[in-house]
């Protein structure tokens, strides 16, 4: 994320990343770290990417990161109760983070899982 904020200089909203599915079921997979601009630049390892619409199973998860997994959990039962997970990276979107607050119990982070709906909602 420190390599994409020197290189990003004007960000138009919340960064974010793309996390394969085999990094929760292997240990290792890709992850993918974005930061939405008007003016993407191209510099080393940064490069600009368009992200694929997607429909998403969405939570947010409040405080510091040492137990996201249980909200990772909790989405993860409402879509196997309510919705079918599609193949794809999960993504998580950082509403509120480091950057902003040095208070880990005021972060914010948006946990999207990829869904294709099968009723009602």
């Amino acid at each position: 994320m420190a390599e994409l904020d020197a290189v990003v200089e004007d960000g138009d909203g919340a960064p974010g990343g793309l996390y394969d599915n085999a990094l929760f079921e292997e240990g290792r997979g890709h992850v993918l770290v974005h930061r939405p601009t008007a003016r993407p630049p191209r510099r080393g390892r940064v490069h600009p990417v368009t992200l694929p619409a997607v429909e998403l199973a969405v939570a947010t998860h409040t405080g510091p990161h040492d137990d996201i997994d249980v909200t990772y959990g909790e989405v993860g039962a409402w879509v196997v109760a309510n919705a079918l997970a599609v193949a794809g990276p999960v993504r998580e979107t950082y509403l509120v983070g480091p950057r902003d607050t040095a208070d880990p119990a005021a972060w914010r982070t948006e946990i999207g899982w990829p869904v294709f709906g099968v009723g009602e909602r």
